[in-house]
């Protein structure tokens, strides 16, 4: 099942009725919910809107402690450590369960293998968008410009070894495009860079990006979502323009340790439905530019082996390393 459709599953099941079965004795504590960020960004944002409704479903607090460090990796270790007794959990992002394990030999982690799938909470399209003055206003234009030009383009990213980097350079792979990367340290200057029109482009959440679009400071090209968004409805999306395998919107989810059992997978899971169908819950993260998902610890654990393989496969194709 691709992506996409594990997604829109989850989309799908999130409003579905579910029974709420705690494990026994579970949890008897408070649980740990480790971000592997610093403070502001999306995957804190995720974790605190959902941590007071999952402490009321579990009955336990859901204590959200950023752990950040090596784009990720120190908090992630940290809860690959852990004992799988469910009391240390982690929220992610693709460049936990993709990016950093696929280009950095540093990680010491298989997503697939050395985390537990629990849940995916929500989802966020990115887009593809130019600067203002750049020769092409939409995607047909864009693509014919960047073929005719090899590497006369540029493409910012928040970093080297990002999931920003990777997924232009999978594009880049998918298109026979070459387009020179300019790496930056984090998406706000990778944003200003491309607006003042020092870079040519730039993929990023699609939040962060309409304000930009709305001024004419950026122009928007193509984005990831199951379709269409309304406050951009000429844009379309990478599977409308023939990029079915791009067009996965960004996974925001929650992971636990190697082996934990499967009640409290369960547990945690109906958790986490139950929190996301609380009407403030869900307005928060659409008015965030999310969308709810709530999907199964399966279709989790499949969205993640898709990613991780696919971005193996452009670095190993492409000679990527993290410099």
């Amino acid at each position: 099942m691709k992506r996409r459709t594990l997604l829109l599953a989850g989309v799908a099941s999130a409003t579905l009725p579910f029974s709420f079965a705690r494990a026994a004795g579970y949890p008897t504590m408070p649980v740990r919910l480790i971000v592997p960020f610093a403070p502001g960004g999306t995957v804190d944002f995720v974790a605190r809107v959902i941590s007071d409704p999952l402490s009321k479903a579990l009955g336990q607090p859901i204590v959200v402690e950023n752990k950040g460090g090596a784009g990720g990796i120190l908090g992630t270790m940290e809860v690959v450590r852990a004992p799988a007794d469910g009391y240390t959990l982690l929220m992610v992002s693709p460049s936990i369960t993709g990016a950093n394990p696929a280009i950095n030999p540093n990680a010491h982690y298989d997503p697939v293998t050395d985390l537990t799938p629990i849940t995916i909470v929500a989802a966020g399209p990115t887009m593809l968008a130019v600067r203002a003055g750049f020769p092409a206003k939409n995607y047909q234009e864009f693509i014919a410009e960047v073929r005719s030009h090899p590497n006369k383009y540029t493409y910012a990213s928040s970093g080297m070894g990002g999931i920003l980097h990777l997924q232009t350079e999978y594009f880049k792979s998918l298109t026979g495009t070459s387009i020179t990367h300019v790496p930056f340290r984090g998406a706000g200057p990778a944003e200003v860079a491309v607006t003042a029109g020092q870079v040519d482009m730039l993929e990023d959440a699609l939040p962060s990006m309409l304000p930009f679009v709305k001024a004419g400071k950026l122009v928007p090209i193509v984005l990831t979502a199951p379709a269409r968004v309304k406050e951009l409805p000429d844009v379309p999306t990478f599977a409308e323009v023939g990029l079915p395998a791009l067009n996965h919107m960004s996974h925001y989810g929650i992971l636990g340790p190697k082996g934990l059992p499967k009640d409290v997978i369960d547990t945690v899971n109906a958790a986490v439905r139950r929190a996301v169908n609380e009407p403030n819950v869900r307005q928060r993260f659409e008015d965030s530019g999310a969308v709810v998902v709530a999907s199964s610890p399966q279709e989790f654990a499949v969205d993640i082996k898709e990613l991780y393989t696919s971005l193996r496969k452009v670095v190993a194709e492409r000679h990527l390393k993290v410099e």
